[in-house]
C-alpha cells in the first residue's frame, strides 16, 4: 500500500500534463489537419507569416497550393496556411449602431 501511496503524485503529474497539455495539443493539430484538407479553389486565405491570398490551385501529390496575391502567384505549403488568422479574415464583421 505505501508503494502505490509513493507512486501516486508521478501518476497524478501525469494525468494532469495529459489533461492540460498533451490532448488539447492533440485537439489542435486534428484541426489543423481537417483546416488544410477541406480549403478549396477560390478561398481567400492569410499564410503564418501573415501574407494574404486566395487559392487558385491544389496539389494533392504533394501537399501544396498555389496562391495569388497583389504580386502575382506563388507556391505554398499546405501547412503553412494559418487556420488562426485565415478564420478571422473570412469572419463577418458585424456594424456597430450607433
Amino acid at each position: 500500500m505505501e508503494q502505490i501511496q509513493g507512486f501516486l503524485p508521478i501518476i497524478l503529474l501525469f494525468v494532469v500534463m495529459y489533461l492540460f497539455l498533451i490532448r488539447p495539443q492533440m485537439k489542435r493539430q486534428k484541426q489543423e489537419k481537417k483546416f488544410s484538407q477541406e480549403i478549396k479553389v477560390g478561398d481567400r486565405v492569410v499564410t503564418k507569416s501573415g501574407l494574404h491570398g486566395k487559392i487558385v490551385q491544389l496539389h494533392d501529390n504533394d501537399d501544396t497550393c498555389m496562391l495569388e496575391t497583389n504580386a502575382g502567384k506563388m507556391k505554398f505549403e499546405r501547412s503553412s496556411l494559418s487556420m488562426e488568422l485565415t478564420e478571422k479574415l473570412n469572419k463577418p464583421v458585424k456594424s456597430e449602431k450607433k
